[in-house]
């Protein structure tokens, strides 16, 4: 278990990532590729991207960041900066210009439970030539692997972001915390991850801890091993409106079944029914605010939700509905 310790000051510093972060996506998504737990929600994911990476002209490519993120157990802190949080490129040259102290002391762990390849040791020594190399291997691994997805990551998250906006409208941080349940539990100032493969405290000390919630997360939430970096808890999203029905790319195109999906949201309704999710909407207060019935709401989100417009997020008795970057661009236009 991990137990994440709040001091005052850390609730009012605590808040949740803006969007998806691309450097933990690329990050988890090996761990998930190379893994072999089987989630059907990712099986048209993992064989694209298998696919994909075999095309490749050399395997050698990708050999040292395959290596360095294994199914299970530790992965170096280095790989995830916090610089990510101000995009892709921002985060490739934090790796690129990690200490050569937190390299050795991040691969070092790694090769105690770990055979790493030779180009490792001179990643230890910070050599320029194989941190490129290593950042060059991330860049196409992630035009491969996640930038074809990322309508679909970035809707999954903002559903997530909805609904902890509500919490924390209702609840204050401690009402947002509280929300994270089941795979977390927060009472008295600890937030407990009930799940986590080792047992260790992490005290925040009045730093705040940002929660970012992720696609390729798995079941558990995630956490940086050194204590002295910015906290950060990296937690998994409802991945079931992401890729439920889509498998194009993109997320727009069907081959077999969104041109129908998108030809029945013709209507007044509907339209209305799109506007209401734009700030996040569950499907009782759509029926009250549209005065149609709650089973013609459910109808109408499941049309928008099958065509890729918007994604819906159930919270125990409840369903939050928040629209995708195309619903948002179809709204728009």
């Amino acid at each position: 278990m991990l137990k994440v310790i709040f001091t005052c000051e850390d609730i009012l510093r605590t808040r949740v990532a803006p969007t998806a972060d691309p450097i933990w996506e690329l990050v988890l998504s090996l761990h998930l590729l190379q893994g072999r737990r089987r989630d059907p929600l990712l099986s048209e994911w993992r064989r694209s991207t298998t696919h994909n990476l075999r095309k490749e002209s050399t395997a050698e490519r990708f050999r040292l960041l395959l290596a360095l993120n294994p199914p299970r157990g530790y992965f170096p802190d280095f790989l995830t900066p916090y610089a990510s949080r101000d995009g892709f490129q921002a985060g490739l040259e934090a790796v690129r210009g990690t200490p050569i102290g937190m390299l050795r002391r991040d691969l070092t762990r790694l090769a105690d439970e770990n055979l790493l390849p030779t180009p490792a040791a001179a990643l230890a020594r910070g050599e320029p030539e194989v941190l490129h190399h290593l950042t060059d291997s991330m860049a196409r691994y992630h035009s491969l692997a996640v930038t074809p997805y990322w309508p679909r990551i970035q809707a999954a998250v903002e559903a997530d972001r909805a609904l902890r906006a509500r919490a924390m409208l209702d609840g204050g941080t401690e009402g947002l915390l509280a929300s994270l349940r089941p795979g977390m539990r927060y009472a008295d100032g600890v937030l407990e991850v009930l799940d986590y493969p080792d047992n260790r405290e992490l005290r925040l000390d009045g730093r705040g801890l940002l929660l970012v919630p992720s696609f390729f997360c798995a079941r558990t939430p995630v956490a940086l091993l050194d204590p002295a970096l910015p906290p950060v808890l990296v937690y998994p999203v409802d991945r079931l409106g992401g890729l439920a029905r889509r498998t194009g790319p993109g997320g727009g195109r069907h081959p077999d079944g969104t041109r129908e999906a998108l030809a029945a949201l013709l209507g007044r309704t509907r339209a209305a029914v799109l506007k209401a999710a734009d700030d996040g909407c569950t499907t009782g207060e759509m029926a009250r605010r549209l005065s149609i019935s709650a089973a013609a709401a459910s109808q109408h989100t499941t049309v928008l939700r099958n065509a890729g417009l918007l994604v819906s997020h159930r919270d125990r008795n409840t369903v939050l509905h928040t629209l995708t970057p195309l619903g948002r661009a179809v709204l728009d236009a």
